[in-house]
């Protein structure tokens, strides 16, 4: 089983340039780890120092965010397209 991750410009810098990754982890821990291994210094972007994702960092599965699929609990699909995407705070008042 195959899916694909799409990375965020921001986070391309860690990904040696990669838009996106093909990945196979059935479940987002498995994929935060996967990720991880394959790109060591993405792990401080996305996750806590137990594994756990970032807080303000959200998962998109097929445009959906996964915290309404069932969040860690979610198993992966053949053909999933997963955004990666970190919250960014700012703007003036």
């Amino acid at each position: 089983m195959a899916y694909t991750v799409r990375i965020p410009t921001p986070l391309q810098k860690f990904t040696q340039g990669a838009e996106s990754v093909s990945c196979q982890a059935g479940s987002l821990s498995g994929l935060l780890a996967e990720l991880s291994t394959r790109y060591p210094e993405l792990k401080d972007r996305i996750c806590e120092a137990d594994g756990r994702p970032r807080r303000f960092f959200n998962v998109y599965v097929n445009e959906e965010d996964i915290r309404f699929l069932g969040g860690n609990s979610y198993e992966f699909q053949e053909g999933d397209d997963v955004l990666l995407l970190p919250s960014i705070a700012g703007g003036s008042c």
